[in-house]
């Protein structure tokens, strides 16, 4: 957590918030194929797909996205949607934050 950042940029990296907003800009689901081309449309510097794999897994993990198999020529491969939009995460976020801090009091 980025205390010196505001909003989402606290919790995620640029290259991390990129494919949440891919995701909620389509508003019907992306293959990571889709995101990882999408997110490097917009950098300067290119990220891996491997690394918006391991981002959309984390996030399917815990419950910010899901993934629905799809098979197809070559295999299965997951469809990603958010299950929550911008707003809902923002408040998903704070009040897992609040949470952890009572914990500590």
């Amino acid at each position: 957590m980025h205390l010196s950042k505001k909003g989402l940029d606290m919790f995620f990296k640029d290259y991390q918030l990129e494919p949440l907003r891919a995701l909620w800009e389509s508003g019907e689901g992306l293959f990571s194929r889709d995101v990882w081309e999408r997110v490097n449309e917009l950098r300067n510097q290119p990220i891996s797909r491997t690394s918006i794999i391991i981002f959309l897994n984390d996030m399917v993990e815990s419950g910010i996205l899901s993934g629905t198999s799809l098979s197809g020529k070559g295999g299965y491969k997951l469809r990603y949607e958010a299950k929550m939009s911008e707003g809902e995460l923002k408040q998903h976020l704070a009040k897992l934050v609040k949470a952890k801090l009572d914990e500590m009091i």
